[in-house]
């Protein structure tokens, strides 16, 4: 018994709803961190996508359960591993599902639209998108992009375009590193596992990969460039009494993007050199140097947004 509890738990992934992260972007961005009730809001909304990611990942391991089980690592898992019968995983996909949509609803009629789209591009992904050369990668894009307007609708916010394109180049370049570390991994047994690797050839996956790199950190530039200003005044006043000098140009959260160029980079030597992509959340939360940096991030846009323009 403590061996099926511990395999239904195992089954629903908690370790990928990191992901689900993405949905306090808005929160932190849109200048509602400490807003009650936008984070009452964002809590709501990330703890329904936990769920919903879960259920869609229980799908897939039973549209997968005959490759996973020739797979190195996959083959543990509870499905492919005859723990967990795929029709039990099936009825309690859909019990979650059913269950967690009338919230969604009562969320916010747009996050309910969003959650559908969602569940309904992780079917198609999991029963045939995820066979399609280029579409697949895409779709691991858009998921990521769900997630951002998820957060959106739920707090009825605003997102600036560049820091769209920015995740949408983000997630782009963690997907193609993601196939470009299985093609590594596997070796001469990738399509066997996954059919779409024999039609990435690794000059192409090198090419897109580097693509996606330079695009995350430029836009994520573009979008720290193009926010509007914030004005330290409070701060710079203490040392530079009797200046006149247009602080209302400063463009403090420029400030941010060597960080995100360090972390690119990082992610960059994981992938190649230690070849761990094949899982991005393993990596976050296994590579120490990634994750000081995406800490120092968070720190340091929360203190530019909230504190430095106090």
């Amino acid at each position: 018994m403590a061996e099926f509890i511990w395999g239904l738990i195992k089954a629903t992934r908690p370790r990928q709803w990191i992901k689900n992260f993405a949905l306090f972007a808005p929160l932190i961005f849109s200048g509602l961190l400490f807003d009650p009730s936008a984070q009452t809001k964002a809590l709501w909304a990330f703890t329904l996508f936990c769920g919903f990611s879960s259920a869609t990942y229980l799908l897939n391991d039973v549209f997968d359960v005959e490759r996973d089980r020739l797979h190195p690592f996959k083959k543990k898992r509870p499905i492919a591993a005859g723990i967990i019968p795929p029709i039990l995983a099936v009825i309690l996909a859909l019990a979650i599902i059913l269950i967690l949509l009338p919230f969604a609803f009562k969320l916010s009629s747009g996050f309910f639209l969003i959650s559908v789209a969602y569940l309904i591009l992780q079917l198609f992904y999991s029963a045939y998108l995820k066979q399609v050369i280029l579409l697949d990668v895409m779709v691991i894009a858009a998921g990521f992009l769900l997630r951002i307007y998820g957060g959106v609708l739920a707090i009825d916010a605003h997102l600036n375009v560049w820091f769209l394109l920015s995740v949408t180049s983000f997630a782009l370049f963690i997907a193609i590193g993601k196939r470009r570390s299985e093609l590594t991994l596997l070796e001469g047994q990738a399509p066997k596992h996954r059919e779409t690797l024999l039609h990435y050839p690794e000059n192409l996956l090198d090419i897109l990969t580097s693509m996606f790199a330079n695009s995350t950190w430029l836009t994520y530039a573009f979008f720290a460039f193009l926010q509007p200003p914030i004005i330290a005044r409070t701060v710079v006043s203490t040392f530079l009494v009797g200046f006149d000098i247009p602080f209302a140009e400063a463009k403090y959260l420029m400030a941010t993007v060597p960080v995100v160029i360090y972390g690119v980079m990082r992610y960059l030597y994981i992938i190649y050199e230690k070849k761990e992509g094949e899982s991005p959340e393993r990596v976050l939360l296994s590579d120490r140097p990634l994750l000081v940096t995406v800490t120092l991030w968070f720190l340091m846009v929360v203190g530019i947004i909230y504190f430095l323009g106090a």
